[in-house]
């Protein structure tokens, strides 16, 4: 079902400038049916106004891509704050990327450009021209999707670090070069509490034995829940919230 991120919200946004040095900007997307709704501020999240808006503003989704930003390649701007968005085949895409790709080479241009000068936005741009390449007729299934998509990934991230999330607002893709994990939220629930602040929910009060929810993070966002660490080259893919495919 549709779920809000409130309570993962309030501990990841405290790593954009009070628990962690990742300042330079920050943003937030929410898929819900065809449509898709993208908040970026080069703000800090701590001290952002649309954070604030947020929080107070209980958007539910099935799926759900932020981002911290720190600078690394291209200047604090609005233009270079993660999540990036663009339509493949009658569908938004969203995607976001936390390392370095220092080695990326500069294709001829595609159909789809940057409009920043992150190297991060350039690699999606890279991705999304190749599946339409590749799939020129419409969206693939799963089956013919995700090889492709995995070759993709790892040309970019053989010399370079390249973990990222990526969605259609019906899969959720993620690769893991250095550092990701996740967790599985679901019935018994039990209270969690988060790393960032101190605050803990219990989701048992808040939830149906029906409800289920993926949780996918650099670090975990809790401290009393089992998080499932990636292995380095691995590609899931996420679904209602399980993992479904992958190696």
């Amino acid at each position: 079902m549709p779920t809000d991120i409130c309570f993962s919200f309030e501990g990841f946004s405290a790593r954009g400038g009070k628990t962690d040095e990742h300042k330079d900007g920050w943003g937030i997307a929410f898929f819900e049916g065809a449509g898709c709704r993208l908040f970026l501020d080069d703000a800090p999240s701590t001290t952002s106004p649309v954070a604030a808006l947020l929080r107070e503003y209980p958007i539910k989704s099935k799926n759900v891509i932020a981002h911290i930003r720190k600078a690394t390649v291209g200047a604090v701007g609005l233009e270079n704050c993660h999540p990036f968005q663009r339509e493949l085949w009658g569908h938004y895409w969203v995607f976001a990327h936390n390392g370095d790709l220092p080695h990326l080479s500069q294709q001829a241009p595609g159909f789809y450009q940057p409009v920043g000068q992150t190297d991060s936005e350039q690699a999606f741009c890279q991705i999304l021209n190749r599946l339409r390449q590749v799939f020129p007729l419409g969206k693939p299934d799963l089956p013919d999707l995700y090889p492709v998509l995995q070759d993709i990934t790892q040309a970019i991230a053989r010399q370079d670090i390249f973990n990222y999330l990526l969605s259609d607002g019906e899969h959720l893709f993620a690769h893991c070069s250095t550092k990701l994990c996740y967790l599985v939220r679901q019935a018994p629930f039990a209270a969690a509490h988060l790393i960032d602040e101190d605050l803990t929910v219990d989701f048992q009060e808040l939830t149906t034995p029906s409800d289920r929810v993926a949780i996918i993070a650099t670090t975990g966002l809790t401290d009393n829940e089992r998080w499932t660490p990636f292995q380095p080259g691995e590609l899931l893919v996420f679904k209602d919230g399980l993992p479904l495919w992958g190696i």
